[in-house]
Parts: structure tokens; sequence; C-alpha cells
């Protein structure tokens, strides 16, 4: 894109004056309202960027309309223009981080500033459920009064929300990944404190940490972690430790990495969470569901009842019948009494209950005790039998 594309007032309203920014996706112009008399930023989005079909354009409006912060670029306009989309933001008079980390290491107290306005920056943005995910100096503005804005959100996206890049496309900056990014895992708000982490060690020793080309910057945090120089502050080393981390789980929230740069003497929420339990943590073993247990109680029980009954049932003696007529033949189910045994038939006697002890004996088919009485007699007849003295 040239000036010469634009002889007319972008949108009739913005007039373009000088290039002050390339980019993968964009162009960055100084432009003039000449609605509202002031000088703003102008974002011109390339013809074959990914924001041809309009979704990365609409995500990105519609994350930095809903943020505000003294610390974040402002939006103030957005739209198309001969098909090109535009967003117009606040200009930021001054100079981007990168440009001051090329002059020299910042002092430490000076970094401590900076990182807490970033991190509270990211700790609004975090809020609202946003990841950055391209935290690296050059998109760090510094004005005239020092202040640090947080800029481009070009590749912010909405945690849960729909991807709008291709899988096996990597998004952001390589020197500034976070592993979980290099090894193309889910990631969230965790990846941001990882970038700040470089930033302001960037800022502290002067150097890029991660160099080389893009995959060879991207692979080598995947084989070890930032080297921290032992003689920075001890508070700031321990810091810088925690933010940089392998493992997202370590990492402070950015709330808590503003609060400890702010307060050098403060202690990290995390440094408990690292010490070892002395037991183990029943927590961390996962219980079984209860849900199914239940179940499993209830037929217990169930079993139980029916076994009882059925044992009665086997082992109380019936009422004696007539003799030679049959036992009655109703097959009508009965409750059940209290303690689970069926109630007598109308006109029985109720056996008696208390003291009473049930004692299992033979019980012929027939229901009565004749035969019992011939087995005993046909035992006597052989004890009798086999008594029969030898023959000498």
């Amino acid at each position: 894109m040239t000036v010469s594309a634009h002889d007319r007032p972008l949108a009739e309203r913005y007039e373009l004056a000088e290039l002050i920014g390339c980019g993968g996706m964009a162009e960055v112009w100084r432009a003039w309202d000449t609605r509202l008399h002031r000088h703003v930023a102008v974002k011109l989005f390339r013809a074959g960027s990914d924001l041809a079909d309009g979704l990365r354009f609409d995500n990105e409006i519609r994350t930095l309309a809903a943020l505000s912060h003294p610390r974040l670029v402002q939006v103030h306009d957005a739209g198309t223009s001969g098909g090109t989309p535009f967003v117009v933001l606040q200009l930021i008079e001054g100079h981007t981080l990168r440009d001051r980390i090329a002059d020299g290491p910042l002092a430490a107290d000076e970094v401590r500033r900076l990182g807490a306005e970033l991190a509270e920056a990211l700790a609004h943005v975090h809020d609202r459920g946003v990841v950055h995910r391209d935290v690296k100096p050059s998109n760090v503005l510094l004005d005239r009064d020092g202040n640090v804005h947080l800029a481009d959100f070009g590749l912010a996206r909405l945690i849960g929300a729909t991807r709008l890049t291709r899988p096996d496309q990597l998004v952001g900056t390589a020197a500034y990944l976070a592993p979980e990014q290099v090894r193309g895992e889910e990631f969230g708000h965790p990846v941001d404190v990882y970038a700040l982490g470089l930033v302001l060690l960037e800022c502290l020793t002067g150097r890029r940490e991660y160099q080389g080309s893009e995959i060879e910057a991207a692979v080598a945090r995947l084989h070890r972690q930032p080297d921290v120089p032992e003689d920075l502050p001890a508070d700031l080393r321990r810091l810088l430790t925690l933010m940089t981390s392998l493992s997202s789980r370590r990492r402070p929230t950015a709330a808590d990495c503003a609060r400890m740069l702010r307060d050098p003497q403060a202690t990290p929420t995390l440094d408990k969470a690292l010490i070892p339990a002395p037991h183990p943590v029943p927590a961390r073993h996962p219980v079984p569901a209860r849900r199914p247990v239940r179940p499993l109680v209830a037929g217990a029980a169930l079993t139980l009842l029916c076994a009882a009954g059925a044992a009665t049932a086997f082992l109380w003696p019936p009422p004696a019948t007539p003799s030679g007529s049959a036992p009655p033949a109703s097959t009508t189910p009965v409750a059940s009494t209290p303690s689970g045994e069926a109630p007598p038939s109308a006109g029985a006697v109720p056996p008696p209950v208390a003291h009473t002890v049930v004692v299992p004996v033979q019980v012929d088919p027939k229901g009565d005790d004749k035969g019992s009485e011939k087995q005993k007699g046909k035992g006597r007849a052989d004890e009798k039998k086999g008594e029969k003295p030898g023959k000498g």
C-alpha cells in the first residue's frame, strides 16, 4: 500500500500521512482525523491476509472494543474502505520497548515499574477471557512520559472461542512463544505471563533469550529454561523463574505478577504450592463416584430380605392338615409382615413369637411326620443286622 493509493481521505474522514509500522498482516499509518481534528493511527490490513473473510477482522474489533484500560491502546473507529479493512487506533507519540532495549539494559527499578503496568493491563485482558498471544517488545509502546501501552491485539483470542487459524500454524512470534504453544497444545492466560517474563528478562539483560531462526528459537525452550542471571535482585530472579516455568501451572497470574513487581518484599502466592506436601493429598486420588454404590447397597439389602423370607418359609413347619386332604393351592401373593414373614392363613393359630427357638427338622414333602418315624425304624433294623455275631 502507498499513500498515493489513498489520495482521498480514508472513509472520507482520515488523511494518511506517513507509514510508521509494518507487519505480516497490516501496515500502520499516521493519519489525521478531519472530523475530530486529532492525530490517529490507522491500521490497514493487507488484501491477501487471513482477514479476507472478515472473521479475524471482526474478532479484533470486538476484542479491542470490549477492552478499556489506560495501558491498552484504545480503538476509535473501524470499517472497510475500497475492500480494505481498517482500524483507527489511539496514536502513541514515542517509541517501542524494542527501541529502548537497543540502547542498553534497563535498571531493575524501571523494569519493575514497566512490568507492573504491563501485568496490570494483561490482568484486565485476562479477566475478560482474552489471551493476547503476541506479547513482545515491539508490541509495547512507550509514550513521551515513559508510560507503557500494550498494542496489537490482532492475534488475540477469546478463551473457548473457535480457532481462526489452521491447526498446523504457529501463531505469535517464535522467540516469545510458550512451550505449550510450540507443542501445539491447548493454552490459556499463562502463555501471556510466559511471554511477559521473557520480555522483562530481555529488558534486564539487553539481549533476546532465545535467538536464531524461528524454528530454533521455538524449539530451544523445550530443552532448557531461560537463563536468569544470578546477579539479579532476588525478588526479580525468583519471579522471572516462576513466570518462565515450562509448566503453565507453576506460573503466577498476571495480577500476582503486578503485585509482586509493585512490592519487592511480597511473597509469591504460588511458593506454598510448590513446596511438596509431607503427606499424600487425598484430593489427588480420585474417589469413586457414590452414585453407583447406592443401587448395590439397595440390591444387597433386598437380597438379604429375600433370603430371610425364603429361609423362614422352609424352616417353619406348615400347619397340620386333615389326613388325606391336599394342602391349599392358593398362589395369590400376600403382603409381608414387618419381620419379612408371610402372615398365617385365616383360622390358623399364630405360632408363639417370644422366647421361641426354631429347630430345623427333616420334613417329608407330603407334609406329615410319618416319614421320619419310618426312617427311625429302618435305622434300628439296620443296627440289628450289623450286630450279628460272626462264626467262630
